[in-house]
């Protein structure tokens, strides 16, 4: 019996590599190479690398940022004409004029790559074991193999089919592309397990990528139709699985919303599938540190680890929350929009602390925070930590305030390090060695309120508006946590509001794009983007990839509009 062992070293670019056709690398080695392991240590040894890129895939630079700054959530101008230039790419994705050459479409690209080759090595190995997780094992890679594709089909609009290592995948789209995913999540539900999640692959968490596949099919099945054939028997097959979900009991919603998020989310409830990211796992994700200014240090234990004055939220997305409630503000009416940590906002005498904790939520006007001096916090007579006003320390400006405003676009003044209102929603890790790089708050992939919220779509979409508008307001009232107490949604549910909604409930969670296009909005016009191509629905693939094909002719063809 031979067993595959994953080098993690290998770069797979799904079927193909920079430099050509890639078989998905694997190095095969005789049972006489892995002498001493037991068929446990092989079989763990096989699954662990299965999930190993997810970090990667959902970090700040990649998935994150094709997902949310190609949107009307968040822009990433040219800061202070000195940071985030990054040879444009940045505004050309806000713009829609992302190139083949992209480096974060690319990194992307490779990183959900490397994840089907490892399932793939996975599937093929495991079925020589004799360990008793090995058929587990094996239906996890396998799903994860249908949610890779998933990415790829949402992100790319190309699925690759292949069983054997030694195999050049079929690549299939559309309809076909489809049907693949949701036959291959299928396969798996019974075999696999209930509670190894959040970050592991559950009967749980192939549920809800099936609701979200069959959410999303009109558009995966034809993506740059003009509309899209919302199809009642889709509607019931997410709301079929959607209530799989709900009635299984095991899942609640969070009182506490921005818990969700927090440091030791991985026992959160409301969590359904997520990127592990404990701090024994070696968590390391920079959602926290990436919208925060650069003079703005979330923790006392960490003097180095301040923002980064990267992405804002649109003043459009902002806008939303704003005719929402009118004359109420959004911080007010809405516990999702801004929890608030620091006191002496509301107690200017407040100016000395114990325990420092950043606000979080959206992040408007002056900000407040602890002062640092020198490389250290400075402190309080009683011992405790000053907090007062923040300036552009960091940035040698130590007289201008840092003052988040409203309006932030790709203008001189507008790109400037305090424009547009940020956003703190994940929570910066307390136990890292180094808070800055490694967050350790898992990433939500799929979560109770997307559940409740696209059974809504599903029924609303079905005409059952009185059903739909109970599913949002569940959401909306489970929120109970704070002095901000949350309050239905009235009258008439449309898809305009729904949409809203989902902004809501899900803002800087990498779900805005696929959203924008399935309710029809990617086309629109927001902050600095006009450009109304619907090529632009899916991103280029990689010019690295097309370049690699070029000895199997026709097999792997550009995304039209590139």
């Amino acid at each position: 019996m031979k067993k595959y062992i994953v080098k993690l070293s290998i770069l797979s670019l799904l079927i193909l590599s920079a430099s050509g056709c890639s078989k998905l690398q694997e190095n095969v080695l005789d049972e006489s190479s892995v002498t001493g392991l037991t068929e446990k240590q092989i079989a763990d040894g096989l699954i662990a690398p299965v999930y190993a890129r997810l970090p990667d895939i959902y970090r700040h630079t990649t998935y994150f940022a094709l997902q949310e700054i190609s949107t009307d959530e968040a822009i990433l101008p040219y800061r202070g004409g000195t940071d985030w230039g990054d040879n444009g790419i940045y505004i050309s994705l806000h713009k829609h004029e992302t190139a083949t050459t992209d480096p974060n479409v690319k990194d992307t690209w490779n990183l959900i790559a490397q994840g089907l080759s490892r399932s793939i090595t996975a599937i093929s190995s495991l079925k020589g074991s004799t360990d008793a997780n090995a058929v587990a094992y094996a239906a996890e890679a396998r799903g994860m193999r249908a949610f890779y594709n998933l990415l790829s089909l949402d992100l790319f609009g190309v699925v690759f089919v292949k069983e054997d290592p030694g195999q050049t995948s079929a690549i299939i789209r559309g309809s076909a592309a489809v049907d693949y995913i949701k036959n291959e999540l299928l396969a798996v539900e019974l075999q696999l397990g209930t509670t190894n999640g959040p970050g592991r692959l559950t009967k749980a968490a192939v549920w809800g990528l099936l609701a979200r596949l069959h959410l999303n099919a009109p558009v995966y099945r034809d993506i740059y139709a003009s509309s899209f054939d919302f199809k009642a028997a889709d509607m019931d097959e997410v709301i079929k699985y959607c209530d799989k979900i709900i009635t299984s009991g095991q899942y609640a919603l969070s009182p506490d919303y921005f818990a969700i998020f927090g440091d030791a989310n991985n026992t959160n409830k409301e969590l359904i599938f997520a990127v592990d990211q404990r701090a024994d796992l070696n968590g390391h994700n920079r959602l926290a540190y990436f919208s925060l200014s650069g003079d703005q240090f979330p923790l006392p234990a960490f003097p180095g680890a301040n923002g980064t004055d990267g992405p804002a939220i649109t003043s459009d997305f902002y806008r939303t929350w704003v005719n929402a409630y009118g004359a109420v503000d959004p911080a007010k009416a809405d516990p999702r929009f801004y929890k608030q940590n620091i006191s002496i906002y509301t107690n200017p005498g407040d100016s000395c602390v114990a325990d420092f904790n950043i606000d979080r939520g959206i992040l408007r006007g002056q900000q407040y925070g602890l002062i640092r001096k020198n490389g250290v916090f400075v402190k309080c007579a009683s011992g405790g930590y000053k907090v007062g006003p923040l300036y552009n320390d960091t940035r040698s400006k130590p007289t201008l305030p840092v003052n988040f405003t409203e309006q932030v676009d790709f203008t001189t003044a507008g790109s400037d390090y305090s424009t547009g209102f940020r956003v703190e929603k994940y929570e910066f890790s307390r136990k890292s060695s180094s808070g800055r790089n490694f967050g350790e708050a898992d990433i939500s992939i799929v979560r109770l309120a997307d559940i409740f919220l696209m059974r809504a779509e599903a029924k609303l979409r079905k005409n059952d508006a009185a059903g739909a508008i109970t599913d949002v307001n569940t959401v909306r009232l489970s929120r109970t946590a704070y002095n901000v107490k949350p309050s239905s949604l009235t009258g008439a549910l449309t898809l305009d509001l729904l949409f809203r909604e989902r902004g809501f409930e899900l803002y800087w969670e990498m779900n805005r794009r696929t959203d924008m296009i399935r309710f029809g909005k990617y086309e629109g016009t927001w902050t600095e983007k006009t450009n109304t191509d619907k090529n632009k629905r899916l991103f280029p693939i990689p010019q690295t990839a097309i370049d690699g094909a070029t000895n199997l002719p026709g097999y792997l063809k550009q995304n039209p509009g590139y």
